[in-house]
């Protein structure tokens, strides 16, 4: 309709709007065609006084947060990163303490994203200041729930998950319900550093039914790949990147149920890749990549040292074979990259890339 009226302030609100949906249900390329265009569409001047119509944050700082967020799915954290500096830059400018928090707090989220810890807290204190002194009650929840999970990945995890507790309480009690599965995996992730998986895949699971019901899918592949880390930890496997106390052999502890924790997980990290990959989101890709790559890496170093007068060559060629496989997977999503190789996943991954080798030759 906007297009058939030639309404540029319709048009940049029926695009943002659609764009938005798109980012929350996981479908990034086509958000990023519609918030890319409502970026190119918004002029201050005409499109400022906007937000007093439709409520919320100017729509140009809106789209601005949305596409920076999309970008890093996409696998661009360097562009993401200028898209969020560029939305603080016209928040600062415009002088809005709305605007200014909104987009202070959208930063701290795409730097959880990065999983940079210190810039995490110093953009959600920064927003929580405004937003206290100015009554903005869901951007101080979403920017309490930031800052205890940047002060958890600091090394304070049991003061980091009071706050992120504090928060989600606020939220629940107002009925917010977007962003949900992503608040709930926080808090898992922060659980499994602890060594608390039970707690953790309770939060977990309460994540994955939000997300259902919901139909909240940005984060699909990331609570898939989550499960299977906690999955490990679960049952003592050595193997997941989250504490594990007094590991086990993944080929000697099965869970009660009589089944495998280690296909499990592997189950779990290959619907990862499956989802990551539907929606081309190459940064969750990776991460179920590396997961991937550093379970067969256990797996491999477990066999090792064992009396290997029991395994057939036909089975350390199966061993040697699942690990060069997965090798490839995550070559070839760490290659696609062509920035941001200074961030947490992409070292990460160098790393396996440089190590994952020298076991299976």
């Amino acid at each position: 309709m906007a297009e058939r009226i030639q309404d540029s302030a319709m048009l940049l609100e029926a695009r943002r709007t659609l764009g938005s949906t798109l980012l929350w249900q996981g479908e990034f390329s086509l958000a990023h065609i519609h918030l890319a265009q409502t970026v190119n569409l918004y002029d201050q001047r005409q499109h400022g006084s906007l937000k007093s119509l439709y409520g919320g944050a100017d729509p140009g700082i809106v789209c601005l947060c949305e596409l920076s967020r999309v970008l890093w799915f996409l696998g661009y954290p360097e562009q993401a990163l200028l898209k969020s500096q560029s939305a603080l830059t016209l928040a600062r400018h415009q002088a809005d303490p709305f605007d200014l928090g909104f987009a202070l707090i959208f930063a701290a989220g795409l730097h959880q994203f990065r999983r940079e810890g210190r810039i995490t807290q110093e953009h959600a204190e920064a927003g929580i200041a405004l937003a206290r002194e100015h009554g903005f009650t869901a951007l101080l929840s979403a920017g309490t729930i930031r800052r205890g999970w940047a002060l958890a990945e600091q090394g304070h995890a049991e003061e980091g998950l009071q706050y992120m507790q504090q928060g989600l309480t606020s939220r629940q009690a107002t009925g917010a319900e977007l962003a949900q599965p992503y608040f709930l995996a926080l808090q898992a992730e922060v659980y499994g550093h602890l060594g608390q998986g039970d707690r953790a895949l309770t939060l977990l699971s309460e994540a994955l039914a939000a997300m259902h019901a919901s139909g909240e899918h940005r984060l699909e592949a990331e609570l898939h790949r989550l499960k299977g880390e906690l999955t490990l930890q679960q049952f003592k496997v050595q193997g997941s990147t989250l504490k594990v106390e007094n590991p086990q052999s993944a080929f000697r502890l099965p869970p009660p149920s009589g089944g495998n924790p280690q296909l499990d997980a592997e189950a779990c990290f290959l619907k990862a890749l499956d989802v990551a990959r539907r929606q081309q989101a190459k940064s969750l890709e990776l991460r179920a990549a590396v997961s991937l790559v550093r379970l067969r890496l256990y797996q491999a170093q477990d066999r090792a040292p064992r009396n290997t007068q029991h395994e057939t060559p036909a089975t350390q060629r199966e061993g040697r074979a699942m690990l060069d496989e997965a090798h490839t997977v995550l070559s070839e999503v760490y290659n696609w990259f062509t920035e941001g190789f200074d961030t947490k996943d992409l070292q990460e991954a160098k790393a396996l890339l440089t190590e994952a080798p020298t076991v299976s030759t």
